[in-house]
């Protein structure tokens, strides 16, 4: 249906009944059905949704970057530039899409370091992307490479043109990125994802560049996320969708102030919230569930809303702490060489400066910090996973540093990890059945294990630990990519779970996912550490998360604990700057 001059007065773009498809084994699968949307010049336009939505879909079939397994099967995409007549971007050939795309329309992409070529130096590839669409000499580009890092305030512009991707940090990658994405000056920049997985701190950095630049160019932007929380920060209109369609579409705080759609409350009411201190997490399946292909709203279960109160909270933590420690680490410190260009020990880099603390049995620890903080190292390090050790770890009251060969074999049926990448911690070429098997092979020559000798037992034992994380039988014969990331997360706490450990280290095991997934995996978590007695050091960047988790929080940073006490004292009121920082950069509409 056309629009009259008055209706599309003001308009960038306008996405009318818009349907992608990609070629599945059989048939193609629709990742966007039917959506319209409109964004303003000057706006910014949200899009959230859980990983599947048609997010990312309807992003890449704007900028036509579908590829060859992707195509548009309807509707149009109305572009708008000023001055000139409006374009269907649908329609227009592969050759006048490169005139638009990076000139008029450009993209920051979720993951910068698959973004960037590794072969070439961040100056070169902003560079080559100037010139190709701006008739300048290659002096001229550099010289507006280095306004450009030094727009997006990256240190020293001048040196960093010549690094190359690997000799940044995350958030100095993303800086490239929007670099490189405004270099033409764009009417229109979509921003996908552009915050996952980064720091708290960081990302608060990268939203406030956005809405800086976006404001100082006049720019139009789509910000595409998960998290509604991000979302009320930085977008003025917003657009929810579920499984590739529009199901809630308005202003950005009155959606979050009054969601109308079940699958928006559930979004809203997943994320941790700091104000109480809930048993569980509630989780968009609370509020709606899919019955023959169809969205039924659910009557409100009063269950999940259940807060644990400060004196359960407080008379815990007595109970934890007139034990002995599960663990003590005292005057930890962990060093690495820097070697020079011959292979030399130059000198030595400080990842963890002699911290000391003690963690009780059945106690979850909060370990949090920014990037390179050294709450991972120091993880590793009270797993025997690192060198460069010295201090005392000790648990159950036995000096676990110096184990080495059977002696450390044996700790690990007791000390376990869940690491941040469910995928890159599973072995592709396993199946699930024999990867949550592996262990109790592996330990079966040990007298406490001697039964699990026999491979009956062992897979009696997957699929027993497969239904308690919520997955059925049948998945011990499927192979890690046929799961999502949360299933595959839930396979890896299955197989953390395989030797009854009486410690597991949980390094960012959600900093990955949906935050529907993450609520359910949280819930989880707590649902195991009541059943089995377990004891966690949980590692995050996310402040709101360990709050949740934990019954006491440690902060670090640069290797030094700065912080250390009750989860409700540290997020209520934090002593220290630096936990002053960190709580002050979530956004707004979580804290």
């Amino acid at each position: 249906m056309s629009q009259s001059p008055a209706q599309t007065e003001g308009l960038l773009l306008s996405v009318r009944n818009l349907q992608v498809a990609f070629r599945g084994d059989e048939s193609l699968v629709y990742a966007v059905k039917n959506i319209s949307f409109d964004l303003a010049q000057g706006q910014t336009l949200g899009i959230v949704g859980e990983s599947g939505s048609g997010k990312s879909a309807t992003a890449l079939a704007i900028m036509g970057l579908l590829g060859e397994s992707g195509k548009i099967t309807n509707g149009e995409v109305l572009f708008r530039p000023s001055g000139e007549v409006p374009i269907d971007l649908v329609r227009v050939s592969p050759k006048k899409m490169l005139k638009y795309r990076g000139d008029r329309m450009a993209m920051v992409f979720q993951e910068p370091m698959t973004s960037l070529n590794p072969l070439f130096t961040c100056g070169y590839q902003v560079i080559e992307a100037i010139r190709l669409h701006r008739q300048v000499s290659q002096q001229e580009a550099e010289k507006l490479t280095i306004q450009l890092f030094d727009e997006v305030q990256l240190p020293n512009p001048q040196q960093l043109i010549e690094r190359y991707p690997h000799e940044l940090s995350g958030g100095q990658l993303q800086r490239v990125m929007i670099a490189m994405a405004i270099s033409c000056n764009p009417q229109l920049i979509i921003a996908d994802e552009p915050t996952t997985a980064l720091d708290v701190t960081v990302q608060a950095t990268i939203l406030k560049l956005l809405k800086e630049i976006q404001r100082s160019r006049g720019m139009s932007m789509i910000f595409i996320t998960h998290d509604l929380g991000i979302l009320a920060e930085i977008a003025d209109r917003a657009i929810v969708m579920n499984q590739g369609e529009v199901v809630e579409d308005g202003d950005t705080q009155a959606i979050f102030k009054a969601p109308q759609h079940p699958y928006t409350k559930g979004l809203i009411a997943c994320r941790p919230q700091p104000d109480r201190q809930l048993r569980l997490l509630p989780t968009v399946s609370d509020f709606m569930e899919i019955q023959n292909g169809k969205m039924i709203e659910k009557e409100p279960n009063a269950s999940y809303l259940e807060v644990v109160s400060p004196e359960e909270i407080s008379n815990r933590l007595t109970e934890l702490q007139k034990q002995e420690p599960i663990l003590s680490v005292q005057d930890l410190r962990i060093e690495f060489p820097i070697r020079n260009i011959l292979g030399l020990k130059k000198r030595y880099f400080v990842a963890v400066n002699n911290i000391s603390f003690d963690v009780f049995r059945g106690e979850t620890l909060g370990l949090v910090g920014e990037s390179g903080c050294g709450k991972t190292t120091t993880g590793r390090a009270i797993l025997g996973l690192t060198n460069g050790v010295t201090g005392s770890v000790k648990f159950e009251g036995d000096e676990i540093s110096q184990f080495r060969g059977e002696a450390l074999r044996k700790l690990r049926c007791d000390l376990q990890v869940i690491f941040q990448d469910p995928y890159g911690s599973l072995n592709p070429r396993m199946s699930v059945g024999d990867t949550i098997a592996e262990p109790l092979l592996v330990h079966s020559h040990q007298e406490r294990f001697a039964r699990y000798r026999k491979s009956e037992a062992r897979r009696e034992r997957a699929a027993y630990l497969l239904e308690r994380v919520g997955l059925t039988k049948s998945a011990m014969r499927r192979y890690p990519h046929e799961f999502s990331g949360g299933q595959r997360q839930r396979i890896c706490i299955a197989r953390a779970l395989a030797l009854n450990p009486k410690l597991i280290i949980a390094d960012e095991p959600v900093s990955a996912l949906d935050v529907s997934v993450q609520a359910q995996v949280l819930n989880l978590l707590k649902e195991l550490q009541a059943e089995f007695g377990l004891t966690y050091i949980f590692i995050s960047h996310d402040l709101g998360v360990v709050k949740f988790m934990s019954d006491r929080i440690m902060v670090m940073n640069k290797g030094e604990i700065v912080e250390l006490g009750t989860a409700e004292s540290i997020y209520s009121n934090p002593q220290q700057p630096y936990t002053q920082k960190l709580i002050s950069a979530i956004p707004k509409a979580i804290a």
